[in-house]
This record gives structure tokens, sequence and C-alpha cells, in this order.
């Protein structure tokens, strides 16, 4: 747990992923497009001291390096996983609902476990979603617009296909749906990441939230108007966080401009692991100040309460996790056992430990 000015900050990770991107797990040229562009994003954002090196470290880390890059530390306390199966790249996909449980089902205090569903495989991928959700209690999905499946390059959240998951999304109760919509990944199209799609969705399942995945970059503009007309609209931050640590300035236009049309009260905070490592992530973006001139203009603040919030408290308001509770259990689960985290979670004496 992060500690800043007196206060703690309990850090949930929403967006991160156990991936596969070996070369003996690459079918298609477009799997090694996909995390040669990932590595391209790691290398430009990652400090040059923490960047890990492509072969050796990169495309596939294992889950025992996962959870010491997340929880070693203490920068992270809980982590949602995200899927993104590319299967057509990947002959075992890229990371499965499946493939993310090895971690979520041996630390289910620690870890969210999301679904995902392509409106393109029709009855039978309906029943996949209900078997998903039968076996693991699926609270969220993560959806890839822009995936291709054989001829087709991608579809529409607001297509009558995809309606029909979101109402079965409805039916079996799961609240969040998470859209990858904003910065392509080669060699995918990057209009099929446009935000639009999410504005007819959202208004037709007010039952549901939205958490639009990084923000919609690079059509920032786009997301806010229609995050700021659609209430059950949140941002994910991941893909946003690193440009606090080389491009401060930017990272503060982003977040006042977030802050602005959103409030302080629909950000979430995600990592997007492994495409960096919270580990020094989470300081980052902690440390981060929005400039004079912003502050000004905007008339929003990045302090400490904002962001309690923004790092944890929405997430949780979502997955109807009880921080306090967590936090209890936390002071002797196995992971802290493991990386001596007792003094992270000591706080004071709880009621029911009385």
């Amino acid at each position: 747990m992060y500690h800043q000015d007196g206060e703690d900050v309990f850090v949930i990770d929403g967006h991160v992923h156990l991936w596969d991107a070996s070369e003996e797990n690459i079918t298609h040229q477009g799997g090694e497009e996909f995390i040669q562009c990932f590595y391209d994003y790691h290398t430009t954002f990652t400090p040059e001291e923490r960047q890990w090196d492509l072969d050796e470290e990169y495309r596939q880390y294992g889950a025992e390096r996962m959870v010491t890059d997340l929880f070693e530390n203490a920068a992270v306390d809980m982590a949602i996983f995200q899927p993104t199966y590319l299967t057509d790249f990947y002959d075992e996909g890229f990371n499965t609902t499946e493939q993310n449980a090895e971690l979520a089902l041996e630390y289910p205090e620690r870890f969210v476990l999301n679904g995902s569903f392509d409106p393109r495989d029709g009855e039978p991928g309906l029943e996949y979603l209900e078997e998903l959700h039968e076996t693991y209690d699926l609270k969220g999905v993560k959806v890839y617009t822009a995936e291709w499946r054989g001829e087709s390059k991608g579809w529409r959240l607001d297509d009558e296909e995809a309606f029909e998951f979101l109402e079965k999304c409805v039916e079996l109760g799961i609240e969040n749906i998470h859209p990858h919509k904003g910065p392509t990944i080669r060699p995918l199209n990057r209009d099929a990441f446009d935000v639009k799609d999410v504005d007819d969705a959202a208004s037709s399942f007010p039952d549901l939230n939205f958490v639009v995945e990084h923000v919609g970059l690079p059509r920032l503009d786009d997301f806010c108007w229609i995050a700021g007309q659609e209430p059950n609209v949140y941002g994910g931050l991941a893909v946003a966080a690193p440009f606090a640590q080389n491009r401060p300035g930017k990272f503060s236009e982003i977040m006042s401009e977030l802050l602005w049309w959103l409030g302080e009260d629909r950000l979430l905070f995600g990592s997007d692991y492994a495409l960096w490592n919270p580990d020094w992530l989470v300081e980052t973006v902690m440390e981060a100040e929005l400039t004079p001139e912003h502050r000004a203009e905007y008339g929003v603040e990045w302090d400490i309460e904002t962001k309690q919030k923004v790092m944890g408290e929405n997430a949780a308001e979502l997955y109807d996790i009880d921080l306090e509770e967590r936090k209890r259990q936390f002071r002797e689960d196995e992971i802290t056992e493991a990386f001596g985290l007792e003094d992270h979670y000591a706080g004071e004496p709880a009621a029911a430990d009385d």
C-alpha cells in the first residue's frame, strides 16, 4: 500500500495481463508485429534502467515474476485481469481468461478475473460467456473491437450482434464492460478502436458500466464529450498513466481534461502490465503534479483525496470490494508473508480483531 502525506493509498491496478508472446505460440505474422509494437511502447515510456529484454523477459514472463513485479514492494495491493485473446495470431491465445485464471484462482483475494466476448462468435460465443460466468463468477469483461477474426478486422460495440452480448451481460449480472478504445497496436486498424460506438451502447444499457480503456487516446476529445453526457462511462488510465514519466506536461493536460469532464469519481488507474511495471509507474503517477497553468484553467486538483479515488477506491466501488476488509486480510496473507509487507497493512487494530 502506497503512503503519501501521512495518508494510505490502496492501489487497485485496473488493467493487467499474464501474456504469452513466445515464438512457439505465434502462428501469424500479426502476432510478432503485435508484441514488437508493445515493446516499442515499453521502451518509449519506461526509464532506461527499468527496461526489459524483449526475448528474455518480455515475450513471456510467467506467473511467479508477475506476482513479484506487482506486489513485492507493495506498489499494488490488488489487480484486475483484462484478457486479450488474439487467437488468430497466437496458438493458445495472447492472454485468455483461462490463462489469467492461473493466478486469479491461486490468489483470489488479490486478483479480479474478467472474461471477454466477441459478437462474431454468435450463439457459441453466448454459450462460452455463460460458461465463463458459471466457472469464474465474472463481474466484468474486456472487449477488443479491433481483433481480427478470419476476413473480419473488427466489430462495433453498437452492432446488433454486440447488443445481444450486452443483453446477456445484464442477464448474468456482469456489470463492468471494458472496451479497448484508443491506441492501435500493429497490425490492427486504428479506426476499429474508435471510441464513438461506446455512445449508443452506454445510453442503451444504463445498468452497465463502460470503462473505456486508454481513455480513447489519441481521441481524448471524442471520449470526453461522450463521457460528459453518459454517466455510466468511466475512463481507464492504462497507457495514459506513463506519460507522467517522460511527458509530464502531456500527463497534466490529459488528467486536467479528464478531471474537468468526468470528475474524480469516474477514473481508474491501470498499468497495463506488462507493458510497464507498476513498481515504478505507481510512484511516478503519485508524485506527478498538474502544471500551474492547467490548475488555473481547469480548476481541478491532483491532490491526495483525488489520488485515493483514482488509484483504488473507484475500482473498489465498481467491483464491490470492501477495502477495510481487504486490508485486514492482507495483514497476514501469503503474499504479505512472502514479501514482508506486514508494516504496509498494520493500520489501527480493527474491532473485529479485538
